[in-house]
């Protein structure tokens, strides 16, 4: 059985949308805080070999940007990736190695988790990552706390998704002040 690992950069505040557009004018805002160590922490945390799991907005953005992005561990790892897009346009489907998940997304990604193959890595797509966790399917979750407060852009957990319990494993800070947490998945929270 796969893993899924839910991968994102995220403000203090929760905001995890990097592209300018419906009002969000921040695109960029990680740029100043890269640095070697955390590029490092992030391949480690995507592992050598993973496949992807992408709404498809995010398929269309990267699908525009990686396959020009040169030679480089996250480009490199990221084209290699089979990706699997929860769309409803599968025909359009043109970065590969790609495949959709069939119009039940939930039945698709369960049985894409029974299969054997790399484990499956989610960046982005805020509205799968909330389902995902709702439905007790993600494994782990791996934040990278960028020192900014955006006030505004999409979250990385809707209003609409349940109160959720994620367990601490482990935390790691580069030298710009990125914090990059690893949780695993509890299931719904208890009071």
């Amino acid at each position: 059985m796969r893993k899924i690992r839910i991968l994102e950069h995220i403000s203090l505040d929760g905001v995890i949308q990097h592209e300018d557009g419906e009002g969000f004018t921040h695109g960029g805002w990680t740029a100043p805080y890269r640095t070697p160590a955390g590029l490092e922490a992030v391949v480690e945390a995507q592992g050598s070999s993973f496949d992807l799991l992408l709404g498809r907005r995010t398929y269309d953005i990267w699908a525009g940007f990686w396959p020009k992005a040169g030679d480089s561990p996250i480009a490199n790892g990221l084209n290699a990736a089979t990706k699997y897009v929860a769309t409803h346009r599968p025909d359009s489907l043109e970065w590969g190695p790609v495949g959709d998940l069939g119009a039940n997304i939930l039945e698709g990604i369960r049985s894409l988790r029974s299969t054997d193959g790399p484990d499956l890595i989610v960046w982005g797509s805020s509205t799968l990552t909330s389902l995902l966790l709702d439905r007790g399917l993600a494994d782990e979750v791996v934040l990278l706390f960028y020192p900014v407060l955006l006030g505004r852009g999409k979250r990385f957990f809707s209003d609409s998704a349940d109160a959720r319990e994620l367990a601490f494993v482990s935390t790691k800070v580069t030298s710009t002040g990125v914090l990059i947490n690893t949780y695993r998945h509890v299931g719904a929270l208890q009071t």
